[in-house]
């Protein structure tokens, strides 16, 4: 991969650099819900069902569209339909709005662990989608996912 690719602009990436730029939060993971009234996304705590909430990752990522079939493909074209829909914190839409990684993104502190140091990620404080009906879903509102 290219020195410091992220900084380029995303449709410039290659398919590899693209993938290396997910922080691993496991944030996109996350049900959400649209208020249909005022268009407003809340993320909520209950997260797919292949997401492993200690490393996560999706536990079937090449596979996902198998077991998810709505499991959005986030692609270099498709982000400026869903930037608004990812978290503040994520890669994708930090660089499709020109703003800089965060410090504890892997890209810049060179290891996958600071994104949970930092207290980034969905590590540890996730539901199963599996263990939670969707009419539910409202009590595991989260108010910040900054």
């Amino acid at each position: 991969m290219r020195d410091e690719f992220w900084k380029l602009p995303l449709p410039k990436l290659t398919p590899t650099e693209w993938e290396a730029l997910c922080d691993g939060c496991g944030k996109c993971c996350l049900n959400k819900i649209e208020f249909e009234d005022t268009n407003e996304i809340a993320f909520t705590r209950v997260a797919c069902k292949l997401l492993d909430g200690d490393a996560c990752q999706c536990g079937s990522y090449a596979n996902r569209h198998d077991f998810v079939p709505d499991c959005v493909v986030l692609t270099p074209k498709k982000i400026k339909e869903i930037a608004w829909w990812l978290p503040a914190t994520c890669a994708y839409r930090l660089r499709h709005e020109g703003k800089p990684l965060y410090r504890w993104h892997h890209l810049l502190s060179g290891s996958r662990d600071t994104v949970h140091e930092a207290g980034a990620s969905v590590r540890g404080w996730t539901v199963s989608e599996v263990s939670v009906d969707e009419d539910d879903w409202e009590d595991h509102i989260i108010e910040d996912l900054s």
